[in-house]
Protein backbone atom coordinates (compact mmCIF):
# COMPACT_ATOMS: atom_id res chain seq x y z
CA UNK A 1 0.00 0.00 0.00
CA UNK A 2 2.99 2.35 0.94
CA UNK A 3 4.30 1.97 -2.50
CA UNK A 4 0.93 2.65 -4.06
CA UNK A 5 0.87 5.66 -2.68
CA UNK A 6 4.74 7.28 -3.28
CA UNK A 7 3.87 6.03 -6.67
CA UNK A 8 0.89 7.96 -7.00
CA UNK A 9 1.87 11.18 -5.39
CA UNK A 10 4.96 11.10 -7.95
CA UNK A 11 2.28 11.29 -10.46
CA UNK A 12 0.98 14.07 -8.98
CA UNK A 13 3.99 15.65 -8.96
CA UNK A 14 4.86 15.21 -12.28
CA UNK A 15 1.19 16.05 -13.31
CA UNK A 16 1.75 19.16 -11.15
CA UNK A 17 4.95 20.21 -12.91
CA UNK A 18 3.34 20.14 -16.46
CA UNK A 19 0.23 22.10 -15.38
CA UNK A 20 2.54 24.38 -14.22
CA UNK A 21 4.91 24.58 -17.30
CA UNK A 22 2.46 24.91 -19.11
CA UNK A 23 0.26 27.79 -17.21
CA UNK A 24 3.54 29.85 -17.01
CA UNK A 25 4.91 29.60 -20.96
CA UNK A 26 1.47 30.28 -22.09
CA UNK A 27 1.09 33.27 -19.77
CA UNK A 28 4.38 35.01 -19.92
CA UNK A 29 6.02 33.65 -22.93
CA UNK A 30 4.17 32.12 -26.03
CA UNK A 31 0.28 31.58 -26.95
CA UNK A 32 -1.29 30.17 -29.74
CA UNK A 33 -3.44 31.75 -32.08
CA UNK A 34 -5.53 31.41 -34.58
CA UNK A 35 -5.83 33.53 -37.84
CA UNK A 36 -9.43 34.37 -38.53
CA UNK A 37 -10.32 36.23 -42.01
CA UNK A 38 -8.77 37.87 -44.28
CA UNK A 39 -7.24 40.93 -43.66
CA UNK A 40 -3.71 39.86 -44.11
CA UNK A 41 -3.93 37.47 -46.69
CA UNK A 42 -1.72 37.09 -48.44
CA UNK A 43 0.97 36.53 -45.60
CA UNK A 44 -1.80 35.04 -43.46
CA UNK A 45 -4.13 33.41 -44.30
CA UNK A 46 -8.12 32.40 -42.00
CA UNK A 47 -7.09 28.87 -40.53
CA UNK A 48 -3.53 29.63 -40.03
CA UNK A 49 -2.22 28.35 -36.35
CA UNK A 50 0.47 31.25 -34.65
CA UNK A 51 2.54 31.50 -32.07
CA UNK A 52 2.45 34.94 -30.39
CA UNK A 53 5.52 36.06 -28.23
CA UNK A 54 4.48 37.92 -25.40
CA UNK A 55 7.75 37.85 -23.89
CA UNK A 56 9.85 40.44 -26.33
CA UNK A 57 7.73 43.79 -25.51
CA UNK A 58 8.05 43.65 -21.63
CA UNK A 59 11.67 44.37 -23.16
CA UNK A 60 11.14 46.86 -26.21
CA UNK A 61 8.77 48.91 -27.84
CA UNK A 62 6.85 47.57 -31.04
CA UNK A 63 8.63 48.45 -34.30
CA UNK A 64 7.29 49.05 -37.74
CA UNK A 65 6.26 46.20 -40.25
CA UNK A 66 5.87 43.75 -37.35
CA UNK A 67 2.79 41.95 -37.14
CA UNK A 68 0.82 41.87 -34.13
CA UNK A 69 -1.60 40.66 -31.95
CA UNK A 70 -3.98 42.64 -29.68
CA UNK A 71 -7.63 42.96 -28.14
CA UNK A 72 -10.10 45.25 -30.12
CA UNK A 73 -10.42 48.04 -27.77
CA UNK A 74 -14.38 48.09 -28.58
CA UNK A 75 -14.64 44.87 -27.60
CA UNK A 76 -11.88 42.91 -25.29
CA UNK A 77 -12.82 39.73 -26.57
CA UNK A 78 -12.05 39.79 -30.02
CA UNK A 79 -8.62 39.84 -31.40
CA UNK A 80 -7.33 41.33 -34.13
CA UNK A 81 -3.81 40.83 -36.33
CA UNK A 82 -2.18 43.75 -38.08
CA UNK A 83 0.69 45.33 -39.02
CA UNK A 84 2.21 48.56 -37.39
CA UNK A 85 2.33 51.75 -39.75
CA UNK A 86 3.29 54.15 -37.48
CA UNK A 87 4.64 54.64 -34.23
CA UNK A 88 3.97 56.72 -31.14
CA UNK A 89 4.37 60.65 -31.59
CA UNK A 90 4.62 59.85 -35.72
CA UNK A 91 2.27 61.56 -38.59
CA UNK A 92 0.50 58.96 -40.62
CA UNK A 93 -0.59 60.50 -43.69
CA UNK A 94 -2.31 58.11 -46.40
CA UNK A 95 -3.30 59.98 -49.50
CA UNK A 96 -3.66 58.39 -53.17
CA UNK A 97 -2.79 54.96 -52.13
CA UNK A 98 0.76 55.93 -50.57
CA UNK A 99 1.39 56.07 -46.68
CA UNK A 100 3.48 58.19 -45.98
CA UNK A 101 5.17 58.63 -41.80
CA UNK A 102 7.17 61.54 -40.39
CA UNK A 103 8.83 61.63 -37.15
CA UNK A 104 8.17 64.29 -34.85
CA UNK A 105 9.90 67.23 -35.90
CA UNK A 106 10.66 65.83 -39.30
CA UNK A 107 11.38 67.99 -42.14
CA UNK A 108 9.97 65.94 -44.83
CA UNK A 109 7.94 62.73 -44.70
CA UNK A 110 8.84 59.49 -45.56
CA UNK A 111 6.73 57.23 -48.34
CA UNK A 112 6.82 53.82 -46.88
CA UNK A 113 7.77 51.27 -49.25
CA UNK A 114 6.20 47.95 -48.09
CA UNK A 115 7.70 45.20 -50.24
CA UNK A 116 5.64 42.42 -48.47
CA UNK A 117 2.60 43.78 -50.31
CA UNK A 118 1.50 42.33 -53.38
CA UNK A 119 2.17 44.25 -56.33
CA UNK A 120 -1.05 46.10 -57.45
CA UNK A 121 -2.34 46.28 -53.70
CA UNK A 122 -4.23 49.63 -53.18
CA UNK A 123 -4.30 51.03 -50.01
CA UNK A 124 -7.73 53.30 -49.73
CA UNK A 125 -9.04 56.19 -47.49
CA UNK A 126 -7.29 60.10 -47.68
CA UNK A 127 -6.87 60.20 -44.13
CA UNK A 128 -4.01 61.69 -41.44
CA UNK A 129 -3.25 60.89 -37.88
CA UNK A 130 -1.01 62.10 -35.35
CA UNK A 131 0.46 59.73 -32.73
CA UNK A 132 0.31 60.26 -29.37
CA UNK A 133 2.59 58.29 -26.12
CA UNK A 134 1.75 54.47 -26.91
CA UNK A 135 -0.34 54.50 -29.74
CA UNK A 136 -0.19 52.72 -32.88
CA UNK A 137 -1.40 52.85 -36.46
CA UNK A 138 -2.15 49.27 -37.48
CA UNK A 139 -2.81 48.34 -41.13
CA UNK A 140 -4.03 44.76 -42.77
CA UNK A 141 -2.06 43.58 -45.30
CA UNK A 142 -5.32 42.43 -47.49
CA UNK A 143 -5.82 46.50 -47.71
CA UNK A 144 -9.40 46.77 -49.52
CA UNK A 145 -10.79 44.16 -46.97
CA UNK A 146 -9.21 44.93 -43.44
CA UNK A 147 -10.78 46.43 -40.80
CA UNK A 148 -8.48 48.21 -39.01
CA UNK A 149 -6.71 51.94 -37.99
CA UNK A 150 -8.51 53.42 -41.05
CA UNK A 151 -11.80 52.54 -39.42
CA UNK A 152 -11.52 52.21 -36.07
CA UNK A 153 -8.43 54.98 -35.06
CA UNK A 154 -5.29 54.43 -33.41
CA UNK A 155 -4.18 50.91 -31.09
CA UNK A 156 -2.87 52.16 -27.60
CA UNK A 157 -0.22 49.82 -26.38
CA UNK A 158 -1.97 48.18 -23.71
CA UNK A 159 -3.89 46.48 -26.04
CA UNK A 160 -0.97 44.84 -28.03
CA UNK A 161 -0.62 41.16 -26.81
CA UNK A 162 2.33 40.02 -28.59
CA UNK A 163 4.04 39.78 -31.77
CA UNK A 164 3.56 37.20 -34.44
CA UNK A 165 6.89 34.95 -34.52
CA UNK A 166 5.78 31.75 -36.06
CA UNK A 167 3.00 29.95 -38.28
CA UNK A 168 2.61 26.04 -36.98
CA UNK A 169 0.24 25.11 -39.26
CA UNK A 170 -0.48 24.46 -42.40
CA UNK A 171 2.98 22.13 -42.02
CA UNK A 172 3.87 23.08 -45.52
CA UNK A 173 3.81 26.82 -44.84
CA UNK A 174 5.83 26.65 -41.25
CA UNK A 175 7.71 30.26 -41.12
CA UNK A 176 9.85 32.18 -38.74
CA UNK A 177 8.79 35.74 -39.12
CA UNK A 178 10.58 38.70 -39.12
CA UNK A 179 10.14 42.63 -38.99
CA UNK A 180 10.56 43.71 -42.72
CA UNK A 181 13.39 45.98 -43.01
CA UNK A 182 11.87 50.29 -44.52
Amino acid sequence: MRKFLVSLLEVFEIAFVAVGSVFLVRTFLVQPFVVSGSSMAPAFESGDYLLIDELTYRFRAPERGEVVVFRYQNNQSTYFIKRIIGLPGERVRIKDSRIEVASEGAAEPIALKESYLPSGVVTGGNTEYSLGEGEYFVLGDNRSFSFDSRNWGLLTRSNIIGIARMRLWPLPQLTAFAAPQY
